[in-house]
């Protein structure tokens, strides 16, 4: 943008950064030309697990919890966190593999609470007939 004479104000403008930013690439780009505009590359560590090896953790997490020897149709933390030890031989503390979820697009997800015991019929039977009859009127609730 700068080799075709647009400006810095303009550059700043169309890139949503600061104009001091703008500017400080502007000396970069004149003193060492495009080559000073590279990105630096990744910040921080590089992953523990390659994307081979993440993909290859999603399959076995979508086969189930109970295909891994799990007791009960749940996935908790420290259970996927052993799951990719087994797969990967990469240890994870249970609290860190929430972040590799997140970057595998998963969710936090919780069963749902109910009974063993519930009659879906004798429920639907109850409000059909019975919560009429239990229910307030409107106003009921006011002085009068």
């Amino acid at each position: 943008m700068f080799g075709r004479g647009i400006s810095q104000v303009t550059v700043a403008r169309e890139l949503g950064v600061s104009r001091a930013t703008t500017h400080r690439w502007y000396q970069a780009w004149r003193r060492e030309g495009r080559t000073a505009l590279k990105a630096a590359g990744r910040a921080g560590r590089k992953p523990r697990l390659t994307p081979w090896q993440l993909a290859g953790v999603e399959a076995a997490l979508l086969k189930g919890p109970a295909v891994h020897g799990f007791a009960t149709a749940l996935w908790t933390l420290p259970r996927i966190a052993a799951v990719i030890a087994r797969r990967t031989g990469v240890q994870y503390h249970p609290a860190h593999v929430w972040r590799i979820l997140q970057g595998l697009k998963w969710s936090l997800q919780r069963p749902a609470r109910q009974a063993r015991e519930r009659d879906e019929a004798a429920i639907r039977q109850w409000r059909r007939q019975r919560w009429p009859q239990v229910k307030k009127t409107p106003g009921a609730g006011m002085r009068g």
